[in-house]
């Protein structure tokens, strides 16, 4: 108790100095804790329907009643429901995040001890345990509780309310008024009989009876003055804290039914490690707050964010997942209104007891970690995701939520934005310049500045007179345009995206009931209503090239600003009492707002193809299932080694909650990066999911061959190498798309039984088979690389220099050095020559190699489609193949026998790791019996074998016999 309401002192300073109105939602919380109001569940009340089971929970202060659903979904999955019973009006349940109506299991009940019900799921292995007074729920696997709800008595949740004047309005003209008045007379009748009697007592003494009885009098008429002033009162101390009219600078928040947040406590057992709940330029473990702030999910437009810092910024995702040796869990909050949350770890201690006798006994007690939850309004809505692995838990979420989208090929490419390329010959100049200097690129990035006014889905017609003819010219070197398209429309009567949507109705309206107005890069600017399905259905119409004049079917689109971001707005966002679709107030969507725009702009891209190609949608807002829809950035960082060090936890955060299509601007988007830094940035990002470099306007230029021959060669390589492991990244996105499984991985997902993986931050997996560690230092000599497993081998894959597993290694580096490392057992694919974009490579020769675990063994895997279409879906055109290396045999076999694509790819190159023993032969083994001898090389102090010149076909059976 003392600890949150230290949390909530310091919290309360930093949002008092920003002007938040969340911290009323503290306020409030931290007052229900120092009255310690409980909530009892009425069990006698439990019902069985198909789907759930319900029962009453009473708030033994209030008496007013909540409704509890729980329900067994399928996949281990438990999920908690608490409304009001009755309420004043619907309150906002969060729609199309779950993808679609989750099948649920019957949970077996039975009575527990006394004042308890148990709901089992069908096998018996997991267990709710629910506790009727106080109100508990124990989350109970094996007999082991793992989890416990309102444990602490956290739960909280307020009601709405009809308001105070209009009450009262009422009660002039009706019983309730007619009421107060008799309640007057009575008061005043007992007040005159106290006076009565102590006017005939007076001048007595002795008699105590008498005073006695005047003082019950005075008692009676007090409690009666004041129960039926009570909920007046409430509500007068709700207004005086300013809980039902919000003031900060010019804004003034009204809220029409009341305060309404809800907040409810977990608690972890034997848990210390959390993770998720992004967006945040934080460590990727989530941090004890009991010292400092509370983390904060309220999507904003921060310029320059901090870092090392809870408070919000572009996207939320109210998921967070706790791991254990032996155990992962994932708590998913589906709410899309301001939301903060608190933990509290308590470390696994020993103490000894009192002695007895010669040897002094000791207990081990259990870690636990508290989180709670405070939403500023919406209903409860958690999601209990049991594992208990890893990657059960990504499954689990993914069946909720969604997985990723499977990109186009082209998107998994480097993309050169600046805030903006000035005109045609800009973008000519520029496309050229990567050809000049042997750089591989696929897609030409264009920020506001091409729009006529920053009116969207238009040109401006002196610098972009030809669209074109300027995409045209990217086709033939097979390669994108990426044009941004904000939420924000110009009040224009001319602009005919503006008068369309006027009369149709389509913006966010203000509390008044007009067009909400607020300012923005075109200056004053009305904001389409996302929430509204007709609205995304017309704005996706939009993206049509009738409508779209100048677009053609190699652009794609950039959200940004979609938090949606109102220069002066509160916080530079909307006012929490602007209205959507539904008449539900902004406060209720705030942080949906941004994932709605990309589903509609994603929809518009496929229909725009008649469903037939893959859309590409970058977006800066996001929220629980915005994978769905494309990728994923963290916004306007600085051109600084912190903020290229910071990248690394935020995107293992995004990755872990669902998010694997996701990078960092390389080299910062604001201010101007040293040569050292901005190569380093690049050697990261080319090891990152989405890759692109970025700028803001009045930066010094920094196209790759800006900054010396030097600099511009290992920019060259590290892009390169990008390009070498496309397979190997497409590989891993198809597996993110099918099977949830994150692309960029903190490594306890890879070893979830090490305990000394779980705070890593500044290294990572690439899938399975690659450790990155990228250098965030500068002048760095040597970087210390910890490579994990006991029973794990590593190789460089530069020089292949092997390491035994479980050590950490101090590694010599220069400016050329990416330090990555492949695991043993794994087989990586990988392009053997480079084009200028992925379109050239669509035929290219594979390579493998192949690094043996200390068994002498491997396996891999390559996932082959067109690269842009949605055929391996519909018309199940891929290859799925799979590679393993066993007692000398390398293996080309199917994977998915459904998939069919021809394919003229060959591996022409194979280069094993780890060969202890110089072969005396090798031969390829096709399906029909054919065997070829080949020639090798072999390195005895390397333990390297190459194998050059094949051309084994990458679509049929065979074999390579090492011998």
């Amino acid at each position: 108790m003392k600890l949150w309401i230290k949390t909530f002192s310091k919290t309360a300073a930093r949002l008092l100095s920003t002007g938040i109105c969340i911290l009323c939602i503290c306020r409030r919380q931290k007052q229900q804790l120092s009255t310690k109001s409980t909530y009892q569940a009425l069990l006698d009340s439990a019902t069985k329907g198909k789907d759930s089971t319900k029962f009453q929970i009473l708030n033994e202060a209030t008496k007013v009643p909540l409704l509890a659903e729980v329900y067994g979904i399928e996949g281990n999955i438990f999920r908690l429901k608490i409304n009001e019973e009755t309420p004043l009006k619907p309150r906002y349940e969060v729609p199309d995040v779950v993808t679609s109506k989750p099948r649920t299991v019957r949970l077996i009940s039975s009575s527990g001890d006394a004042g308890s019900l148990v709901l089992a799921d069908g096998k018996g292995d997991l267990k709710c345990h629910i506790t009727a007074n106080p109100f508990k729920v124990d989350l109970v696997s094996e007999e082991e509780v793992v989890m416990s709800i309102n444990s602490l008595g956290h739960l909280y949740f307020e009601h709405l309310q009809v308001p105070l004047k209009k009450r009262r309005r009422m009660d002039e003209h009706g019983e309730n008024f007619n009421k107060e008045i008799e309640n007057t007379k009575r008061t005043h009748q007992l007040k005159d009989k106290i006076t009565e009697m102590r006017n005939t007592l007076e001048g007595i003494s002795g008699l105590d009876d008498a005073e006695e009885q005047i003082s019950n009098l005075e008692d009676r008429a007090t409690k009666e003055n004041k129960e039926d002033t009570s909920v007046d009162a409430s509500q007068e101390n709700q207004e005086d804290l300013g809980l039902w009219e919000e003031k900060f600078g010019k804004f003034v928040d009204v809220k029409v039914n009341g305060p309404a947040s809800i907040g409810l406590d977990f608690s972890l057992h034997g848990f210390e490690h959390l993770y998720g709940i992004p967006q945040h330029a934080e460590s990727h473990q989530l941090k004890n707050t009991g010292d400092g702030d509370a983390y904060r999910l309220y999507n904003l437009d921060v310029y320059g964010y901090k870092i090392h810092d809870k408070m919000g910024i572009y996207g939320s995702v109210p998921y967070l997942l706790a791991h254990k040796p032996g155990r992962t869990l994932g708590i998913f909050w589906l709410n899309a209104s301001e939301t903060l949350v608190e933990i509290n770890t308590e470390p696994a201690v020993k103490y000894t007891l009192t002695q007895m006798g010669p040897v002094a006994a000791k207990q081990k007690v259990r870690s636990q970690t508290d989180v709670h939850w405070m939403s500023e309004s919406g209903i409860i809505d958690v999601f209990l995701l049991t594992g208990p692995t890893p990657s059960d838990v990504f499954k689990q979420y993914s069946y909720l939520t969604g997985t990723q989208a499977m990109p186009p090929l082209f998107s998994l490419g480097y993309h050169q934005c600046r805030w903006n390329y000035e005109d045609e010959q800009d973008v000519k100049a520029v496309d050229a310049g990567f050809d000049e200097h042997d750089i591989p690129y696929d897609v030409m990035w264009l920020d506001i500045e091409h729009t006529e006014g920053k009116r969207y889905f238009t040109w401006d017609k002196k610098r972009f007179p030809n669209p074109k003819r300027m995409q045209e010219l990217l086709r033939n070197k097979k390669r994108k345009l990426v044009v941004i398209s904000d939420p924000h429309i110009k009040i224009d009567p001319d602009y005919s995206v503006y008068a369309e949507a006027k009369e149709q109705g389509f913006f966010v309206r203000n509390h008044e009931g007009g067009d909400f107005e607020g300012v923005c890069w075109p200056g004053l600017s009305s904001y389409l209503d996302f929430t509204n399905p007709k609205v995304r259905e017309w704005y996706s119409s939009l993206f049509t090239f009738s409508a779209y004049q100048g677009s053609t079917d190699i652009l794609y689109i950039w959200n940004d600003m979609n938090e949606p971001s109102v220069f002066r707005g509160p916080e530079l966002t909307m006012q929490k009492n602007a209205i959507h679709h539904g008449n539900w107030e902004h406060r209720e969507l705030h942080n949906i707002y941004g994932f709605y725009q990309q589903m509609a702009t994603a929809e518009g891209l496929i229909q725009r193809s008649k469903g037939k190609e893959r859309p590409f949608v970058l977006t800066r807002s996001f929220f629980a299932g915005s994978q769905k829809y494309g990728a994923v950035w963290t916004g306007d960082n600085t051109a600084e080694w912190s903020y290229l060090k910071i990248s690394i936890p935020m995107l293992l955060t995004l990755s872990v909650t669902g998010i694997p299509f996701c990078g960092a601007d390389v080299g910062g988007f604001i201010g101007n990066p040293e040569a050292e830094l901005l190569v380093r940035w690049y050697q990261a990002g080319a090891y990152q999911p989405f890759f692109r470099g970025h700028a803001t306007m009045n930066t010094k230029r920094r196209e790759p061959w800006l900054f010396g021959e030097e600099h511009t060669r290992l920019i060259r390589e590290a892009i390169r190498q990008r390009y070498t492991l496309l397979p190997y990244w497409y590989s891993l996105f198809y597996r993110a798309h099918v099977a949830a499984e994150p692309v960029m991985r903190p490594l306890w997902i890879e070893f979830p039984e090490e305990l000394n993986t779980f705070g890593v931050e500044d290294e990572y997996m690439l899938g399975s088979a690659l450790l990155v560690h990228p250098v965030t230092e500068p002048k760095a000599t040597t970087v210390s690389v910890f490579l994990p497993g006991s029973n794990e081998v590593w190789y460089d894959s530069k020089t292949g220099t092997h390491w035994e597993g479980a050590c950490t290694v101090k590694i010599p580096v220069t400016l050329d050095t990416i330090p990555v490392f492949q695991r043993g057992g794994s087989i990586v694919p990988i392009k053997t020559t480079i084009g200028k974009s992925t379109g050239y490579m669509t035929d290219s020769p594979y390579g493998l190699r192949v690094a043996l675990s200390t068994k002498g063994s491997a396996m891999g895997e390559l996932y082959l489609d067109d690269g842009h279409s949605f055929q391996y879906l519909h018309q199940k055109q891929f290859l799925h193949r799979k590679f393993s290396f066993l007692s000398g045999v390398l293996t080309n076999s199917c994977a998915d026998k459904r998939g069919h694509h021809p394919s003229k790819c060959v591996v022409e190159r194979v280069f094993v790791l780890g060969l202890k023993k110089q072969p005396s032969s090798v031969t390829t083994h096709s399906s029909d019996g054919k065997e070829e001898p080949v020639v090798f090389t072999y390195c005895t102090t390397m333990a390297t074998l190459s194998l050059e010149k094949l051309s084994l076909n990458i679509s049929a059976d065979w074999e390579v016999h090492i011998k």
